[in-house]
């Protein structure tokens, strides 16, 4: 243990003393363009020394501790590090919180490669390279995969500091990405700058998202766009300067755009663009509901590129995208918001705002006032299921409500059965018997062999809320005769409101016994007051791995898509187009509510993701 404390000492004592040169890049001084990229080359690889895979672990000891934020000498790690708040853990510079085998944030940490290591088949010196290899937590790391950096709208997973995984918003390119926070985007941003110069004539053969296959100018338009921005907003810190005297010390070069970040424009960007794009134009509102909405405008010019749009909700940023529309959620009924838009481009140039729209919410309908049972299925054997549809226009919660049967029709209502969870609106909540057919527990909230789901033909069902009925499939105590026995029930699609008085003939439709494929959504046609819903989509494969495809009934018309998670937030939303499929390969496996939606109509449908 003392050797180790003493070997700390001596290098932070180094570390002092030892700067990079003053005289270190006076070749490159007065050159340009990728002509100063390639002379940099020559300078940052004239003097590497590898120090090996299993050396990083030393040096992180003098490159990557925390005298910054908590200045608690515990290693910085840039995907668990806090800036204004406590860290939810840390590690030590021990080999006893090195990685190892993990299971979630915390366990261990390890070493990330800001390029992964698979793009160059983990050779030398690249894999050990410690400008562009980090300490960060193991979990997170696995989370970040071989995926690009971008800018991640709608996160699929998030760590505790905030670092995203998600889909790609930024530019052309939506595939999977992984976003730090604000905190240490430039330094992210330097660090790919650095491997497009230290790797130079290498880079052209590797096969990466963020790469084009050249040498010189190496990343892809919407990549370049973004580490461009990154390095503007967040400039270089204490932290980094002294992180690259370290890592000079430590293998024999330097990062020369921590030495020298205005060298970024001057070869990325030569000519500074000081010229903000053009005000966004035609701001519209559409598809409001009571709690939602639909924003697009068209899309702004600029002399370089537009990089995306912030759009602000009474006078606060709501959200950004790259796209020339925008879904708002969370809203509350009967409420008149006022909306606005500003482009921006990658040199932080923002347009001035829009004109401002107002966009007022509906009131709940009036029509769709409470849940109601949309769906029963009264099978062979086990195969029980019940649904339950809320379009009442709030997410409702279920602690007070509950089913009870009726058995026989006789003997009043047995032991009702609480519910429990939450309902989003325009999603079903489906019960099952837990000995059902696998067809119907995927599409499942809640699965029991509590005897209210051993229900058959002549056993009445009752949906309750605080203890009052107010719907019910069957008649109370109307005697042993068969009203749905080996049937699947389907509620009308122009039915909207619960009913206390079972008829079979208007409300329901019938459908053979053993018939599943309509569990887990519903169909309902409301008034034109609210949000019209029809047949427009149909939804394959579900349950899903990696893709969906959206079958549109009629591909004239424009259509949207949300997917949101069980709590209601937003995952991911795009444009539904009627020859491309969906990617959904980064969300974690569990149920989902896919809205989908064009101007005059909209459909939800629950989505299952398993793998």
């Amino acid at each position: 243990m003392s050797r180790k404390i003493f070997l700390v000492i001596v290098l932070m004592g180094h570390l002092v003393m030892a700067q990079i040169p003053s005289n270190y890049y006076n070749s490159a001084i007065g050159l340009s363009g990728y002509t100063l990229k390639s002379q940099l080359k020559t300078v940052i690889t004239n003097g590497h020394v590898n120090q090996g895979y299993d050396g990083l672990y030393e040096g992180y000891v003098t490159t990557d501790t925390d005298h910054y934020y908590e200045n608690d000498g515990t290693v910085l790690d840039i995907y668990s590090e806090k800036p204004s708040a406590t860290d939810s853990y840390n590690f030590t510079h021990s080999s006893g919180d090195q990685c190892g085998t993990y299971n979630s944030e915390a366990d261990c940490y390890n070493r990330e490669h800001v390029v992964p290591q698979s793009v160059f088949n983990e050779q030398s010196p690249m894999v050990s390279d410690i400008h562009t290899v980090i300490p960060t937590d193991g979990y997170v790391n696995n989370r970040r995969s071989n995926y690009p950096f971008g800018v991640v709208t709608n996160p699929s997973w998030t760590s505790t500091n905030g670092s995203k995984v998600g889909s790609n918003t930024a530019g052309s390119y939506s595939g999977s990405s992984f976003e730090p926070i604000d905190e240490f985007k430039g330094d992210v941003a330097r660090m790919m700058f650095y491997f497009a110069t230290r790797y130079e004539t290498q880079v052209d053969s590797w096969s990466f998202a963020m790469f084009d296959g050249s040498e010189d100018k190496v990343f892809e338009d919407w990549a370049l766009t973004m580490l461009l921005e990154w390095h503007e907003n967040d400039p270089v810190s204490q932290r980094e300067i002294d992180r690259n005297n370290a890592a000079y010390n430590f293998q024999g070069n330097a990062n020369p755009f921590i030495s020298h970040p205005e060298w970024v424009n001057v070869i990325w960007n030569p000519t500074p663009d000081t010229q903000a794009p053009s005000v966004p134009t035609n701001l519209t509102v559409s598809n409001e509901s009571s709690n939602a909405l639909q924003l697009s405008w068209t899309a702004s010019t600029d002399n370089v590129g537009v990089f995306s749009y912030d759009v602000y909700k009474d006078g606060s940023l709501q959200g950004n995208t790259s796209n020339i529309s925008f879904f708002v959620s969370g809203l509350s009924p009967l409420t008149t918001y006022e909306f606005y838009v500003k482009a921006k481009d990658a040199a932080g140039n923002v347009s001035a705002q829009s004109e401002v729209v107002e966009g007022i919410t509906t009131d709940v309908p009036s029509s769709a006032n409470e849940l109601f049972f949309s769906e029963y299925i009264e099978g062979s054997s086990y195969n029980k299921a019940l649904e339950i549809a809320n379009y009442t226009g709030a997410n409702i919660n279920l602690s007070i409500y509950s089913i009870a049967k009726n058995s026989n029709g006789a003997g009043g209502w047995l032991t009702s059965f609480p519910l429990t969870g939450n309902i989003i609106n325009g999603d079903v909540y489906v019960l099952a018997n837990s000995a059902a057919d696998a067809t119907i527990l995927i599409q499942s909230d809640l699965s029991t062999n509590n005897d209210v789901l051993n229900f058959n033909g002549n056993d009445p069902i009752g949906l309750f809320k605080n203890g009052v009925l107010i719907d019910i499939i069957g008649v109370l105590n109307s005697g042993t005769a068969d009203f749905a026995k080996d049937v699947t029930l389907r509620r009308k699609s122009n039915i909207v409101n619960p009913n206390t008085t079972f008829n079979l003939t208007t409300e329901w439709d019938v459908y053979p016994v053993n018939t599943f494929d309509g569990l887990g959504n519903h169909n309902q046609v409301l008034n034109v007051a609210s949000t019209n819903q029809t047949d427009l989509f149909q939804v394959y494969p579900n349950p899903a791995s990696d893709y969906i495809s959206i079958l549109l009934a009629d591909n004239t018309i424009k259509c949207e898509y949300t997917i949101l998670n069980l709590i209601g937030q937003i995952v991911q939303k795009g444009e539904i187009k009627p020859t491309s499929t969906i990617n959904v390969n980064h969300l974690n496996n569990g149920v989902y509510t896919l809205y989908m939606y064009s101007k005059t109509a909209f459909q939800t449908q629950k989505l299952l993701i398993e793998r």
